[in-house]
């Protein structure tokens, strides 16, 4: 059985360069012989994070829906924008979310293996972004993080018009992190 993994964007934007990093990932892990799960967070919009909400109406449908397709796979890859130094609201709110069924116990999204990658316009392509999203996703999510990365830097430049990278370089590495994800989430099927 072929190791499914599921992808997303952090950023819904028209146009987000984190988006083109994840429909790259998509491509790149189905090269990988994965069964790839694409998403846009668009799909599964979600309130902002309040307690007193939970405690009056649950936990959210959409944020049930994404709990349990990450509960589908061995694998998740998430691209992420930088916003002010860290990852954006909209994905932290969405993790902050999919966290709260650790409480309840129904859904066994722990422990599964995580690539990530960033996008920024500046020099350093999004890697204060990762530092804070692996750090959320280990504690939140229980995730297994991957010490494999990819950061674009001047991503609004990096694409070509078939939405591959242009930079050989990075462009190695992505096929790297991507492969090095099945391989590793592979192991969660043995």
């Amino acid at each position: 059985m072929a190791t499914r993994v599921l992808v997303f964007a952090g950023s819904t934007r028209s146009g987000a360069l984190s988006a083109k990093l994840a429909a790259l990932a998509a491509k790149e892990l189905a090269l990988a012989d994965a069964t790839v799960t694409l998403i846009s967070l668009a799909d599964y919009p979600l309130p902002v994070f309040d307690g007193d909400r939970e405690a009056d109406e649950g936990i959210p449908e959409n944020a049930t829906k994404l709990a349990r397709m990450i509960a589908a796979t061995q694998g998740v890859f998430i691209a992420t924008p930088e916003y002010n130094h860290s990852l954006p609201p909209l994905l932290k709110n969405a993790i902050d979310w999919v966290s709260r069924h650790r409480n309840t116990g129904s859904l066994s999204y722990r422990r599964r293996i995580y690539a990530v990658g960033s996008t920024s316009d500046g020099a350093i392509g999004g890697a204060r972004a990762l530092l804070d999203l692996r750090k959320v996703l280990m504690a939140g999510l229980g995730a297994i993080m991957l010490p494999d990365k990819i950061e674009i830097p001047r991503a609004q430049d990096a694409f070509d018009d078939s939405g591959q990278l242009i930079d050989e370089g990075r462009a190695k590495l992505m096929k790297t992190v991507c492969q090095n994800l099945v391989d590793f989430a592979s192991r969660l099927m043995d």
